[in-house]
C-alpha cells in the first residue's frame, strides 16, 4: 500500500473540509435551480448565496453582504479590484503604486493598466524581512495617485504587512486602498475596518473551500468598472450564472473559522516553530526567510545553503512541499519575491516553502523533520559535476 506524502504546502492549496463538502452537495444534486430564476428552485438556491454571502462578509468584517462580490478565484478578484478601481478613478489621475513582492495576479493587472490605458507605475521595495514600510509608500505618492495595493500576507515568505498604517497615509488623500487577502484570511487575521482597506481579495481554496471560487471585498460607496459584462449578477459587476455550490463551499468554509470550529491559529504556529527548530539545529547555514514574528502562523521559507530545492524535493516523495508560490513552478527563474529581499539567484534556488496547516499533526512534523535534515545532508555530501 503506498503511504500518501505528509502534506506542507497549505500555501498552495487546502483540502476541503468535509463538513464543507456536506453542505455543498445538495447544491450539486438536488438543488439545482438558478439563483436568478422566480421560482421555488430559484429562491432556494438565491437564499443559499445570501447566506454564504453574509457568512463571507463576517469573515472579513465587512458591514453588509453587499460589500462581497463573488469571483472565481483571488486572481480574478485582484483585477476586477485593481483595474476595475483605478478605471473608474481615471478622471482623478493615472497612477498606482505597489510593491516588489506582490503576487503575479496583483502585478499582472497593475501591467495590463500601464500597457493598455497609459497609467504609471511605482514598485516599492521591502527590508530583508519582506516588509514594506509605510513611509516609503507616503514617499511613492503623487497628486496623480489613484490606487495603492498591498498584500496582506505574502505568499512565499507569510510576511505581514502594516496595513493599518498604511491605510492612515492613504485614506486622507482619497487613495484607494487594495489589499490582496487570500493567505491571511484563512487564520482570521482580515478585519477591513481594522486594516483601513477598500478592497480585499479572497481565495477559497485557501481556507478550506473549494477550488473555483473567490471574492472581493468592496468597501460601500467605492466606484468599480466591471470587467466581466453580460447580465446583471454580483451587482452588475461581473456577469454570469452564479456557481451556487461553490458559493455555498466558500460560505461554509468561512463560517468554520468565525465560528471557531476550527483549530486556533496557535497550534499551526506551535508546530511550525517546531518544524523550524528541528530543521535549523539539524541543517548548518539553514535560514529563515520573512518576519521573524509578524508572518503568517503556518509559513516556514527556508534557505539551505549549497543545495538546490529542486532537487532535495525530488529525494524527498514522502514530502509535499514547495520550491515557493506554486504560480512560479516551471518559470525557469528564481522568485522575485527572494530576491526582493536580497537573496542572490543561488540562494533563491536553495530555498524551500514548508506551510503548515488545520491538517498537520505533531508526528508529521516530527516525520518531515528528520526525512528533510537526512535528505539535505546526503545532498550535501553528493559531490555536483562539472
Amino acid at each position: 500500500m503506498t503511504t500518501a506524502p505528509i502534506y506542507l504546502d497549505h500555501q498552495a492549496t487546502t483540502p476541503l473540509d468535509e463538513r464543507v463538502l456536506r453542505e455543498m452537495l445538495p447544491f450539486l444534486a438536488s438543488e439545482f435551480g438558478n439563483p436568478s430564476s422566480p421560482h421555488a428552485y430559484g429562491r432556494v438556491a438565491a437564499r443559499a448565496v445570501r447566506s454564504a454571502r453574509r457568512r463571507v462578509a463576517d469573515l472579513v468584517g465587512a458591514k453588509s453582504e453587499l460589500e462581497i462580490v463573488f469571483t472565481s478565484g483571488a486572481t480574478e478578484a485582484d483585477h476586477l479590484a485593481i483595474v476595475g478601481a483605478a478605471l473608474a478613478a481615471r478622471p482623478h489621475g493615472g497612477h498606482l503604486v505597489t510593491t516588489a513582492i506582490e503576487h503575479k495576479a496583483v502585478l499582472a493587472a497593475c501591467r495590463r493598466l500601464v500597457d493598455h490605458h497609459g497609467y504609471t507605475l511605482t514598485r516599492v521595495g521591502v527590508d530583508r524581512h519582506g516588509r514594506v514600510h509605510p513611509a516609503d509608500i507616503a514617499a511613492a505618492l503623487t497628486p496623480h495617485t489613484v490606487l495603492v495595493s498591498v498584500m496582506h500576507a505574502n505568499n512565499e515568505i507569510g510576511t505581514l504587512q502594516r496595513l493599518a498604517a498604511i491605510g492612515e497615509i492613504t485614506a486622507p488623500r482619497g487613495i484607494v486602498l487594495h489589499t490582496d487577502a487570500a493567505q491571511s484570511a484563512g487564520y482570521g487575521l482580515l478585519d477591513v475596518d481594522e486594516l483601513g482597506v477598500d478592497l480585499a481579495s479572497l481565495s477559497a481554496h485557501k481556507l478550506h473551500g473549494p477550488k473555483g471560487i473567490g471574492a472581493l471585498y468592496i468597501r460601500g460607496g467605492l466606484r468599480i468598472t466591471a470587467q466581466q459584462t453580460g447580465g446583471g449578477q454580483e451587482r452588475g459587476l461581473r456577469a454570469g450564472t452564479p456557481t451556487v455550490p461553490a458559493i455555498v463551499g466558500f460560505g461554509a468554509a468561512a463560517h468554520l473559522i468565525t465560528s471557531d470550529a476550527v483549530p486556533p491559529p496557535t497550534r499551526i504556529r506551535a508546530l511550525r516553530d517546531r518544524l523550524q527548530d528541528h530543521l535549523l539545529a539539524a541543517i548548518p547555514g539553514a535560514g529563515v526567510n520573512g518576519h521573524p514574528h509578524r508572518r503568517l502562523p503556518g509559513n516556514l521559507s527556508l534557505t539551505l545553503p549549497g543545495i538546490e530545492a529542486a532537487d532535495l524535493l525530488d529525494r524527498l516523495p514522502g514530502i509535499a512541499a514547495s520550491t515557493g508560490s506554486a504560480c512560479n513552478t516551471g518559470s525557469g527563474e528564481p522568485s522575485h519575491v527572494l530576491t526582493a529581499i536580497g537573496l542572490t539567484r543561488a540562494q533563491a534556488r536553495a530555498t524551500l516553502r514548508f506551510s503548515v496547516g488545520r491538517t498537520t499533526t505533531a508526528t508529521e512534523v516530527e516525520q518531515a523533520a528528520r526525512l528533510i535534515a537526512r535528505t539535505a545532508h546526503a545532498l550535501a555530501r553528493t559531490p555536483t559535476r562539472a
